[in-house]
């Protein structure tokens, strides 16, 4: 069986006037996802500007969080290039309680399936007890990962290699591995992939998604006709004609004017850009709910 499953959003980090991690509204704007559907949320991916912000914020965060009631329901990224800083983040988050951790190949520099499988194993055999949801997305690594690389380094570490997120889309569709959890990073990918035996999805726009994907999602496995999902996928593509990030905070800051803090060098949509996803959106009748963190 998946070791995880179901609708997990890369939830966003809220962000101060003077750009230091709002922790309590990061917490309770997660908090606020996982009550409109979520089964969880990615903690510090990249859509919760990881590389940008500091370890010692990360590590603020980590420590309230650990006393969250919905601490089971979190996975942690690391969003480091450096390989001692990964390993250093992980064993504080394990000393915290957290296990599951979302690991993306280093940026900047070239590399192939080799050095990615010696990237992982060093991760793995400091800190066994974690369990790594390999991160696949080429366009901000600049590294995919082929069907050969997972395979082996399910093979080699078969307790800690438990799930890969793809968004890069080269493995949803053709990977088959035993208790392994595969989770697209988009809803235009949901039902396709729960069709091919996926586990569920973790994406950006399921910070505004999260009861459309949810219904998906449980409309699916009680076989029920899916009335939602045209909507849903609706939804994301009017998303995705923005930088993600940029997109979900000018929406946000429209109710709560802390959403307009992101670190340099991101930035919100141009006054243009936020009132065309807004009208797209209306015309979906597509509402923003309401965010704990407002």
């Amino acid at each position: 069986m998946s070791k995880i499953k179901g609708i997990y959003a890369a939830g966003l980090s809220i962000l101060n006037n003077d750009l230091s991690l709002n922790v309590r509204k990061t917490i309770l704007h997660s908090e606020s996802l996982i009550d409109q559907g979520c089964h969880g949320v990615a903690i510090f991916g990249s859509t919760g500007q990881a590389q940008l912000i500091s370890i010692a914020e990360k590590i603020d965060l980590l420590n309230e969080l650990s006393k969250n009631k919905y601490k089971k329901n979190y996975i942690i990224g690391t969003g480091l290039n450096s390989l001692g800083e990964i390993i250093n983040l992980i064993r504080i988050s394990l000393s915290l309680g957290f296990k599951k951790f979302l690991i993306m190949p280093p940026a900047y520099y070239k590399y192939d399936d080799k050095e990615v499988i010696s990237f992982y194993s060093r991760i793995v055999e400091s800190v066994p007890d974690a369990e790594i949801i390999l991160y696949n997305f080429e366009k901000l690594c600049g590294y995919k990962f082929s069907i050969n690389c997972v395979n082996e380094l399910v093979n080699k570490f078969p307790e800690q290699i438990i799930g890969v997120k793809d968004s890069s889309y080269n493995l949803y569709e053709n990977l088959e591995i035993k208790n392994f959890s595969i989770l697209p990073g988009s809803e235009l990918k949901l039902l396709k992939g729960l069709e091919l035996g996926c586990s569920g999805i973790i994406t950006a726009t399921c910070n505004v998604t999260a009861q459309l994907s949810r219904k998906v999602y449980e409309d699916f496995f009680s076989r029920k006709k899916q009335s939602v999902n045209q909507k849903l996928c609706d939804v994301r593509s009017a998303f995705d004609k923005y930088n993600l990030i940029s997109g979900l905070h000018s929406f946000y800051a429209r109710k709560n004017e802390i959403y307009k803090n992101v670190l340099p060098p991101l930035c919100l949509l141009d006054s243009k850009e936020e009132q065309d996803l807004v009208d797209t959106l209306n015309k979906l009748n597509f509402t923003l709910k309401p965010s704990k963190a407002a």
